[in-house]
């Protein structure tokens, strides 16, 4: 076996290897070195190499989403790490577990004009779970702070830090280990159940609960669970599309239901006790509605974290979803409500204006999802990037089989292409991918990786621009417009789809899309199909719309 001659570099190794942190991404450099040869040359180690850091990140985030482990990512001094910060960001308000590992200058060598260096101790101090600004030398003390680092990314499910300073020679290896680092079993003592008794009270005198479900891992609230809360007339749970549970008798279109409310629709809707689950939510209207008709009772539901979205939350339950409504329905029984029933008579009567509207609009960024969505493979993996496509798709029905992701925790642009293919890596199945033309050009660097699988394909949904800033309030047709906020191109991705060996598709309608996305599903490599939709026209229809709703 090979082994980096320093000391402290085959500690962080042999803690990670003895931690079962078994996926590694690599971004080359020479600080780093140690490392890399460390784990390059360990079997126990999977080791992926990304040469942008920026998308080293997120690619590794992929990869967490799906294995729900720690993934650790490696780079060099200097500006390296700052690169990883928008994918550490992500993953804080995400709660996936990375372990960030950076090779640093000795401490003498920072601030006096060496190449290469920055302040990197606690450099993501406000985003990160635990800082391990570790000595230069191996000892006690730093393998500690090693073992925390990941029992923190483990138990509190977000990144870490591991900063370790290197002087050289860095390339020097060995065939024995010169420590025995320390490995500590930490513990994670499982929270006592909370006593239910006076909530139990509340839920059975209250007539309208409102269950409101955010980003969520598929088959995180068990089916009995599940059926017994659709069966409640007092209840009415409303879904996003990341939150990956279906019933016939849950809200999955929250916008399409309240946008058109009068006053006297949102008095009536205006729930009496609200429980939140899950991870951020998407819509803009049901965070409008509920910070101005506020429940009387607020409880969030997660083992972790809970936010005050609403400004009105009122009991934090630090257990699963699971664990809370088994609990709870030994308590409770059933009330004499309408309250169900009014959301499912708007929800039937909401989906015919719904599907006459898109039946007879014309080609656009809508009737593109109008199509697509169906198109899409039963049991399948769904990514869906920020911005345009997130809001879109709240608005269609997805297969309850397909598992659908976002990076909701930050909301940005950056990455999703990325984190879309390491989740496709990791999860092994078919992942497909729906991005705008902003998003995918902005992290076209995602493409330049070697662990791409034949899976793989993006669905890019090209309206020459930034389409979401002409949906917001604000939009003028005028040069700063087009320029500053819409980002105005003529990008095509046919040559990075080339460059990349990707197989491409064009459609630039509506037969050409039901063709080309055959075509498309049916390759089995990986492939972009790109969809060009009229920029002009997209924010007219989304905003009737909701006009012809009612």
């Amino acid at each position: 076996m090979i082994y980096p001659k320093i000391p402290l570099a085959q500690s962080i190794i042999e803690v990670l290897k003895a931690k079962a942190i078994h996926d590694i991404v690599i971004s080359p450099g020479s600080r780093n070195a140690p490392l890399t040869i460390g784990f390059a040359s360990n079997p126990a180690f999977n080791c992926l190499s990304i040469a942008d850091e920026r998308c080293a990140a997120f690619f590794a985030l992929g990869i967490a989403q799906q294995k729900k482990k720690p993934v650790a990512i490696v780079c060099t001094s200097g500006s390296a790490l700052l690169n990883y910060y928008p994918a550490i960001a992500e993953a804080f308000y995400s709660q996936i577990p990375l372990i960030v590992i950076s090779a640093d200058r000795p401490k003498s060598k920072i601030d006096i004009g060496d190449g290469q260096t920055i302040r990197q101790e606690n450099v993501y101090a406000n985003h990160i779970l635990f800082n391990a600004n570790l000595d230069e030398n191996a000892s006690e003390a730093n393998d500690l702070k090693i073992n925390e680092a990941i029992h923190q990314a483990i138990t509190k499910k977000g990144p870490v830090h591991i900063n370790a300073p290197f002087e050289e020679p860095l390339y020097e290896t060995v065939n024995e280990l010169s420590v025995v680092p320390k490995i500590v079993a930490l513990f994670n003592e499982a929270k006592p159940l909370p006593n239910l008794d006076a909530f139990a009270q509340k839920w059975n005198s209250a007539k309208k609960k409102l269950i409101l479900i955010g980003v969520n891992y598929p088959d995180a609230i068990d089916a009995e669970i599940i059926k017994q809360l659709a069966e409640d007339k007092s209840v009415v749970v409303m879904t996003e599309v990341t939150s990956n549970i279906h019933h016939p008798n849950f809200i999955s279109n929250i916008d399409t239901i309240i946008t058109p409310f009068t006053e006297e629709d949102f008095s009536a809707f205006q729930p009496e006790i609200l429980i939140t689950i899950g991870g951020m939510v998407v819509s803009k209207r049901i965070k409008a509605f509920l910070r101005k008709y506020q429940p009387t009772e607020h409880w969030h539901v997660d083992e972790l974290r809970a936010y005050n979205t609403f400004d009105c939350l009122t009991q934090h339950f630090e257990i699963t979803p699971n664990q809370f409504f088994k609990a709870l329905f030994t308590k409770t029984g059933t009330v004499d409500s309408d309250y169900q029933q009014l959301a499912l008579h708007l929800k039937a009567y909401r989906g015919l204006k719904h599907n006459q509207y898109v039946q007879q609009i014309p080609f656009s960024d809508m009737k593109v999802f109008d199509m697509i969505l169906p198109m899409l493979p039963e049991h399948s993996q769904l990514q869906i990037s920020n911005s345009s496509p997130i809001r879109y798709a709240q608005l269609f029905p997805i297969h309850p089989s397909i598992e659908v992701f976002c990076n909701r925790g930050t909301s940005g642009i950056d990455g999703s292409t990325t984190t879309a293919i390491g989740a496709a890596y990791a999860s092994k199945k078919q992942n497909v991918m729906i991005t705008g033309d902003v998003s995918f050009f902005y992290d076209s660097n995602a493409l330049w990786n070697n662990y791409i699988p034949n899976t793989f394909k993006i669905i890019l949904i090209n309206n020459a621009g930034g389409g979401i800033f002409r949906i917001l309030p604000g939009h003028q047709e005028t040069p700063v417009f087009n320029t500053f906020f819409e980002t105005s191109h003529n990008l095509t991705a046919e040559h990075l789809a080339k460059m990349y060996g990707f197989e491409y598709f064009k459609a630039t309608d509506e037969s050409e899309v039901k063709s080309e996305m055959i075509s498309f599903m049916k390759t089995e490599k990986p492939s972009i199909v790109e969809i060009f939709t009229p920029t002009h026209v997209n924010d007219a229809i989304l905003k009737d719309y909701f006009k012809n709703l009612t």
